[in-house]
């Protein structure tokens, strides 16, 4: 019996070329400001369209301020690249959302919003997290821009089909243990390289008890364990997150489309070129305390000394604790914190933020750090308002900032000074990431919310 994976990668072959790459037909391609310019410029450098523009959405993310989206970018470079994406979209009859439409948002938080990332699809964009649309049972994965280029010319790409692999993680996740935790253990069991080659199946008790937000979570970190992508197999979970949306079908066409979604499973003697098994109950809300996703601890632990480190990664693992400011050996509890980040195509959508309030609801925000919220998208920013989370947030001290990547990535305004240490919600860690010189500890929202309030690093669970 074939992997759901093999099942949803065969019927899009559109033909496999001898001793080459497979054909494959594209459901949806996502364009933002950053990687789609080119794109654009190759089509009209050949004096051809986009063949199917119904299929094609785009939106500026990136490079979009998180404050005064109403007026005019000030940074001229990203106003650019914003304006030139409204501008080619235009040119080319794609569909467009763009700031301050209320359909604007992260692209990997608008798409299953809205209903544009369903079950069984292929999905791509120029961006490494597109693995995030897997939530929703797709195979969704990040290409280079000639890549765009070429589903933009023909609706399909040229792809080696990846190796599959399932990943169960068995039992019922701990208090104050989240998605972002189950991803961040992975990572450090896998190492950010671990997966590579592969596409990963998430699986078990714990995967399945997770909302559709704690799925794209999930499913967002694969490419940080060097996965082509990851998907989890459409359940009634997905089914009832998906009904209604805008971009999903409606009536008659909804009752066959989930018919046809139960389908969608990898059968009982399914053969995985790797599977994996791990215990919920050995994760732990964990945090990095290195300059990669994979260097990560449970917030309790220490960092490992260097008798723990092989020796060929040794000089890597001091280099990182260098620019961390950290030690081998010690505890990263009481840490003093600069800057707080929620949001990211990560932690982003409202269940984040109704986690994040849990914690700091009645509390005040620690004078000493400064606090970015952003919404995923003005979906989510609605839905805040409509929960009345944005009262509880005000009232701890706490400003929500408009949509937008923000501070997961120094290609806007929201940047981390040099020097200084950031809990986020974000995905990456490297050096400079989140600005030149500043420090990235990566943590769930309910770990930001607990050094939000103390102004240390803190175990969220002493606030549960």
């Amino acid at each position: 019996m074939n992997t759901l994976f093999d099942k949803i990668w065969d019927r899009h072959v559109v033909q496999i070329v001898e001793d080459g790459p497979t054909q494959l037909y594209i459901d949806r391609l996502y364009c933002h400001e950053v990687t789609s310019p080119q794109a654009f410029d190759g089509l009209r450098v050949r004096g051809i369209g986009c063949l199917r523009p119904e299929r094609i959405f785009c939106m500026p993310d990136h490079n979009t301020p998180t404050h005064d989206q109403d007026k005019p970018i000030e940074d001229s470079v990203s106003r650019t690249q914003v304006d030139t994406l409204a501008a080619n979209a235009k040119q080319f009859g794609l569909t467009h959302f763009g700031m301050m439409d209320p359909r604007n948002g992260i692209i990997h938080v608008v798409g299953p919003e809205r209903g544009l990332s369903l079950p069984g699809m292929t999905i791509v964009c120029g961006d490494s997290h597109t693995s995030t649309h897997g939530a929703v049972g797709a195979l969704a994965f990040g290409i280079g821009t000639s890549e765009v280029e070429m589903v933009m010319a023909s609706q399909c790409i040229l792809q080696q089909k990846p190796k599959s692999m399932r990943i169960k993680i068995n039992g019922t996740l701990g208090k104050g243990v989240t998605a972002k935790d189950m991803a961040l253990y992975l990572m450090s069991r896998l190492t950010t390289s671990g997966a590579t080659g592969y596409f990963v199946e998430y699986a078990g008790e714990a995967v399945e008890s997770l909302s559709m937000e704690g799925r794209l979570t999930l499913c967002n970190l694969s490419i940080e364990m060097g996965a082509r992508g990851g998907f989890v197999a459409p359940d009634e979970v997905t089914f009832e997150y998906l009904k209604g949306r805008e971009y999903a079908p409606q009536g008659a066409e909804w009752d066959a489309a989930v018919e046809q979604w139960k389908t969608l499973r990898s059968g009982d003697d399914a053969v995985f070129d790797k599977e994996l098994v791990f215990d919920a109950a050995d994760i732990e809300p964990r945090i990095t305390y290195g300059t990669n996703p994979g260097m990560g601890i449970a917030v309790g632990e220490n960092i490992p000394t260097l008798e723990e480190i092989d020796n060929a990664q040794r000089a890597g693992f001091l280099r990182s604790l260098n620019y961390m400011g950290f030690k081998p050996g010690e505890s990263l509890l009481g840490r003093p914190v600069d800057y707080v980040f929620l949001g990211a195509c990560t932690n982003g959508r409202i269940e984040d933020f109704r986690a994040f309030a849990s914690v700091v609801k009645g509390k005040r925000k620690a004078e000493r750090v400064t606090c970015w919220l952003v919404p995923g998208s003005w979906m989510v920013s609605d839905q805040i308002k409509d929960e009345g989370l944005d009262v509880i947030l005000e009232e701890a001290g706490f400003e929500i900032r408009q949509p937008g990547c923000s501070a997961c990535l120094a290609m806007n305004d929201d940047k981390v000074p040099e020097g200084k240490l950031a809990v986020s919600t974000s995905n990456r860690n490297f050096e400079g990431r989140q600005g030149p010189g500043a420090r990235t500890v990566l943590a769930s929202p309910l770990t930001a919310a607990a050094a939000a309030v103390t102004g240390v690093i803190t175990d969220p669970r002493e606030f549960i």
